[in-house]
């Protein structure tokens, strides 16, 4: 018969047993938890489709990104997150706060050391030929590269809001978009009874390069009114002959100038001086920035055109 210390003995080491598990069971449950100081950068992932048909692994919340496109820069202000903006280009200078973001590089040559040192989650780029040198590089540091690719008013407009969706800003979007949509309306509307301008622009001089098929200012000119003479021609930019040039007969020339490009482009090329454009003074200069940014200034762009060409309805 056992004796009452032996029992008693046997019992606390029992209980002793049961508390050194229960123990170990939390503590092994802490260590399988999130920390909450230090967040796993991999958690909460799911996959998207950028512009380019790209699947890409974001996190579900984005707080840190960098853009390397201005057209980018302007969309991610005009919706509200620039506070998340962490890098930029040189020609990221819009608007004035986003001068403020370190810079990274220029367009198509950034430094991806800064890139890599200011641990964004997403870079946004403006086309897939930035892709090639660094995505692979960036993708081994887990950090996703998102294409947009605008190539009328349309997909600008479609640009801002699938980058508000990534960013968790479409109710700012859709606020900004209704403003921009119904300013793009008031535009149609009051050029529509107007008969259409043909229009030469003038991308640079010497060498002269135009817009092509695919440049989204080609279909700025069409909302405002007219018709690009080099619609057709493959592609964005394309260089253009001074035969060509000559054969046009724009009845009138934009130059976009000034903003980003200063004074360049500021004359009319060679081969477009005897064109009925240059004879009726109806050459254009127009602030670069509101025509080469696929992005919400272009409808500014898209206005200051419509005044051009239509100033009868103005």
């Amino acid at each position: 018969m056992l004796q009452p210390y032996t029992l008693q003995f046997r019992t606390t080491r029992t209980w002793l047993h049961a508390w050194a598990i229960a123990v170990c069971l939390v503590l092994l449950l802490a260590a399988c938890s999130p920390n909450n100081n230090q967040p796993d950068s991999r958690a909460n992932l799911h996959q998207i489709t950028d512009e380019a048909g790209r699947t890409i692994t974001v996190p579900e919340t984005v707080t840190r990104f960098i853009s390397l496109a201005p057209n980018l820069t302007e969309i991610v202000y005009a919706i509200g997150a620039g506070d998340g903006l962490v890098g930029r280009t040189t020609y990221c200078n819009y608007p004035p706060e986003a001068k403020k973001v370190e810079e990274v590089g220029d367009t198509l040559k950034p430094s991806i050391e800064k890139i890599i040192a200011l641990r964004p989650q997403v870079v946004f780029v403006s086309t897939a030929s930035q892709l090639e040198t660094f995505t692979s590089e960036l993708n081994a540091h887990h950090i996703a590269v998102y294409v947009t690719d605008s190539r009328d008013l349309q997909g600008v407009f479609h640009s801002i809001e699938r980058v508000a969706d990534l960013l968790k800003r479409r109710p700012q979007a859709d606020e900004l978009l209704k403003q921009l949509r119904a300013r793009v309306s008031t535009v149609e509307e009051k050029v529509k009874p107007r008969p259409a301008v043909t229009v030469f622009y003038q991308v640079s001089d010497e060498p002269l390069y135009t817009i092509g098929h695919d440049a989204f200012i080609t279909d700025l000119i069409r909302r405002a009114g007219g018709i690009s003479v080099t619609a057709d021609i493959p592609g964005a930019w394309p260089r253009y002959s001074a035969e060509s040039a000559l054969a046009a007969n724009p009845e009138a020339i934009v130059l976009p100038t000034g903003g980003s490009m200063g004074n360049a482009n500021s004359s009319v090329a060679n081969a477009l001086q005897r064109s009925p454009a240059v004879a009726h003074g109806r050459v254009y200069k127009i602030n670069d920035d509101l025509l080469s940014r696929p992005g919400p200034r272009s409808v500014d762009g898209l206005e200051e055109l419509a005044r051009a060409l239509h100033p009868e309805v103005y």
